[in-house]
């Protein structure tokens, strides 16, 4: 089997859904993916081109009054296996996330305490946010779920990583934070 990056891995799997234009797949993306995976829009249209190009996908252009055509795709049977053996492969590795508080927090002992407890408060405060983010996203998918969706189980344990890693981090916050203002105390 022939080896492609991980965006196109992404895009074969986004084509297994309603998806079938450029913007349709941004919009997904930046719906949900992009929780987790980043995938610019500079990438998608020379990963679409590719995946033509190679037999995984067809493209069918479709004519919209006042607007110009519209490319839309659809995995073929190779494309499908692609993905399939993709997915059936052992991960490779274990991700490196890269975190700016953590960077910043490594080198605080530059910076005043108090500074390392605003950055880490604010970092809490948007971990909060995220972590509504998704319970939005959840209860959209279940309020608009159907018994025939079979991809629904898979988003929703996909946003349960999502919100048990932001609690955790939050959880994290709050010790970090506890530590550093009884350091200013002691």
């Amino acid at each position: 089997m022939k080896n492609y990056n991980d965006t196109t891995y992404a895009i074969l799997g986004i084509l297994t859904t309603s998806c079938r234009s450029g913007y349709a797949i941004k919009q997904l993306i930046d719906q949900s993916l992009t929780h987790f995976w980043k995938i610019s829009y500079g990438q998608i249209y020379p990963t679409l081109k590719l995946i033509t190009e190679e037999g995984l996908a067809t493209i069918q252009s479709s004519s919209q009054p006042g607007k110009p055509d519209r490319n839309e795709y659809e995995l073929t049977d190779k494309g499908k296996e692609v993905l399939r053996e993709w997915l059936e492969q052992p991960i490779k590795q274990i991700s490196v996330e890269r975190n700016e508080v953590l960077l910043k927090l490594f080198f605080g002992s530059h910076q005043s305490k108090q500074h390392t407890i605003r950055t880490l408060q604010d970092y809490k405060n948007k971990l909060e946010d995220r972590y509504a983010t998704y319970v939005g996203i959840e209860q959209s998918i279940t309020a608009h779920a159907t018994d025939e969706e079979q991809d629904v189980q898979y988003w929703l344990l996909t946003l349960d990583y999502g919100k048990r890693t932001t609690i955790a981090a939050i959880e994290w916050c709050e010790h970090a934070l506890l530590q550093f203002n009884q350091m200013e105390g002691g």
